[in-house]
């Protein structure tokens, strides 16, 4: 791939920006993560703040020039109409609401597969990785989605198995990352490679964003009461909290790592004390009581949601780990409170 854009960036005019990408955005696609990818290039584009497209330039690609709406509402107008993909150092595809994936217009899709063709690197942003399996442009790519989204994604797509325990993924000429702030991670990884590092942090800095985080990674994980700077076990955590209602064993999730389940052990003891099993029941139990806190759900269904062979089973492991049974617990901890 280096090979590639260093010819392709070779063949441009001299004083054409060095990093172009062209954005597809879906129905109600997600602001946040694409304001932060562009954001990003529009701070590494120019000195200062002024915004510039010198050493960057973007446009919102349309079909029809009508604006588009983001999953807030707010809407975007496009910059210009499907053309020559082979403009475009790259094409990045921002996603959105899970619904809205087969609802993107078949002119999108037939631009992606032509810029395939033209073997123009593409971007799956949030679930842009979905639309991108769907037109066909994953096969044989490793891709990267969100944990939040990862049962969605094994729904369906049967055989393939996406990477939740990472940033972001780029696999030769696909790159993908979840959203959110690792679309500015992805951003500035795309920026360092093409222009240098120096914009690339000064982009993030701008932003906020202290330095610029590895594709390895590990997502930011979401409800748990465990917090640590070991990657390894941060990416163990993330792995058992994608099947908490069906968990796996701790053999499964060295193997899946590439260790062994001593190295993982050892790892968990340094950095919180205890064992992986002990650690994944914690997890399985602090998502139960945020369910019965926030939730109206049954204890049979909460039970069965969090991984637990049975309700009995539950109450006692509940019980122990927090001094009281799920009813004392919701009792005492009416959902009104929380609202």
């Amino acid at each position: 791939m280096r090979e590639r854009w260093s010819m392709k960036d070779a063949r441009k005019p001299s004083d054409a920006p060095t990093l172009s990408v062209g954005f597809i955005l879906a129905r109600r696609f997600t602001l946040n993560a694409f304001a932060n990818f562009i954001d990003v290039l529009r701070l590494a584009a120019d000195e200062g703040d002024r915004s510039r497209p010198i050493r960057c330039e973007w446009s919102v690609l349309s079909h029809s020039m009508h604006p588009l709406a983001s999953s807030s509402g707010v809407m975007v107008e496009p910059n210009e109409r499907l053309g020559d993909p082979g403009k475009f150092d790259y094409i990045a595809v921002v996603g959105g609401i899970i619904g809205e994936i087969h609802n993107l217009d078949p002119e999108y899709v037939r631009y992606l597969q032509r810029a395939a063709a033209l073997k123009v690197p593409l971007i799956g942003v949030c679930t842009g990785a979905f639309i991108l399996h769907h037109a066909g442009l994953m096969d044989g790519y490793r891709c990267c989605v969100s944990w939040f989204h990862h049962a969605d994604f094994l729904e369906q797509f049967d055989g393939l198995q996406p990477v939740s325990d990472q940033i972001f993924i780029v696999d030769r000429d696909r790159l993908t990352c979840p959203g959110g702030a690792s679309s500015a991670h992805l951003a500035a990884f795309l920026v360092e490679r093409h222009i240098g590092r120096k914009p690339a942090t000064k982009s993030l800095r701008i932003m906020m964003i202290n330095e610029a985080e590895v594709e390895e990674t590990p997502q930011p994980s979401p409800v748990l009461d465990l917090s640590t700077n070991d990657v390894l076990v941060r990416k163990a955590l993330l792995l058992a909290q994608q099947s908490l209602d069906s968990p796996i064993s701790v053999d499964q999730i060295a193997k899946h790592l590439g260790v062994t389940k001593r190295r993982l052990e050892r790892h968990f003891r340094r950095a919180l004390g205890n064992s992986p099993q002990a650690a994944f029941i914690d997890m399985r139990l602090s998502l139960a009581r945020q369910l019965i806190q926030n939730t109206d759900k049954s204890f049979t269904t909460i039970a069965i949601e969090c991984g637990f062979a049975d309700s009995s089973h539950f109450s006692r492991m509940f019980r122990r780990r927090f001094a009281s049974t799920p009813r004392e617990f919701r009792k005492s901890n009416p959902r009104s409170a929380h609202l």
